[in-house]
């Protein structure tokens, strides 16, 4: 398969933001894929391999796929905003690339998950994902909203950075499927191929 990757910015809240658009001409187009980095202040950036694991699986998938630098994160213009900022980015990036009536997959890792969740329940009931896949999601330190029930949750059981309990506590209310990765850390290591193979299975269809 041919993936092509495509580097720009767009219009921000607060300036221009860097993105990167993953694409292949293999597949037929099932619509826009959104994926969040985690958090900025501790590296986090659009190029975190979690996050291009999951790009790379959506791609093969037929999804268009775009991820992007925070505002304040490398090149993108701005500061950091203890992620309100940063929510009010991603949204930025959906409305620019999200063509009228496209179905919309969000997705995030660790801090990358609050902000996708937090997009998601921002807009309109016309214009909701129709899908998420969110990769230890920052359950601890951020209030992430619930998600729609069509959501892909993955945790490494050895998370020591979000314990597996909080995603579990967070999931329960929801009666949200956790997918547990055996023996995985917060950042996979080891694991990455496995992560993929679990989205990809997932987005089969």
């Amino acid at each position: 398969m041919n993936t092509f990757t495509k580097r720009g910015e767009i219009a921000g809240p607060a300036g221009a933001l860097s993105i990167a658009v993953d694409t292949t001409t293999d597949l037929p187009q099932r619509g826009l894929a959104v994926i969040c980095h985690p958090h900025p202040l501790q590296g986090g950036t659009m190029d975190n391999k979690v996050v291009t694991t999951v790009a790379r699986a959506l791609v093969q998938r037929g999804w268009r796929v775009v991820r992007f630098d925070y505002r304040g994160v490398r090149q993108s213009a701005g500061a950091w905003d203890e992620g309100r900022g940063e929510v009010d980015d991603a949204l930025a990036v959906i409305a620019a690339h999200r063509v009228a009536g496209e179905p919309l997959v969000l997705g995030g890792f660790s801090f990358g998950g609050y902000v996708a969740a937090s997009a998601a329940a921002k807009l309109s009931e016309a214009e909701k994902a129709r899908r998420m896949v969110l990769i230890a999601p920052s359950t601890v330190k951020h209030h992430v909203p619930p998600v729609i029930e069509d959501t892909l949750l993955i945790h490494g059981e050895a998370d020591d950075v979000v314990p597996l309990s909080a995603s579990m506590d967070w999931a329960r209310p929801q009666a949200l499927p956790v997918v547990v990765v055996p023996g995985a850390g917060h950042f996979f290591h080891g694991q990455l191929m496995l992560l993929k193979a679990l989205v990809l299975r997932n987005f089969a269809e």
